[in-house]
């Protein structure tokens, strides 16, 4: 699978949206480049970075399984 990035002029924005939405989803994914989409991406771009660095921090299985527990533990008797 591909992905193309397309700067559209506004004149013809409704007719290029138009023609994508004629495929089904199994053949083309409209991504919107909202907010949120760029917010995560620059999110995940700064993740990268720390792993290219030599900065991130990495847990085991079982400190991630001890972290997972005490949360829901903590709100396992909040009914």
């Amino acid at each position: 699978m591909h992905t193309i990035r397309l700067r559209v002029n506004d004149k013809i924005y409704a007719n290029i949206m138009c023609f994508l939405g004629r495929f089904n989803k199994s053949e083309i994914e409209l991504i919107t480049e909202n907010n949120e989409y760029l917010s995560i991406q620059s999110y995940l771009k700064e993740e990268l970075n720390e792993v290219k660095e030599g900065k991130a921090k990495y847990y085991s299985i079982e400190e991630v399984e001890h972290s997972l527990e005490e949360v829901i533990e903590k709100y396992e008797d909040k009914d």
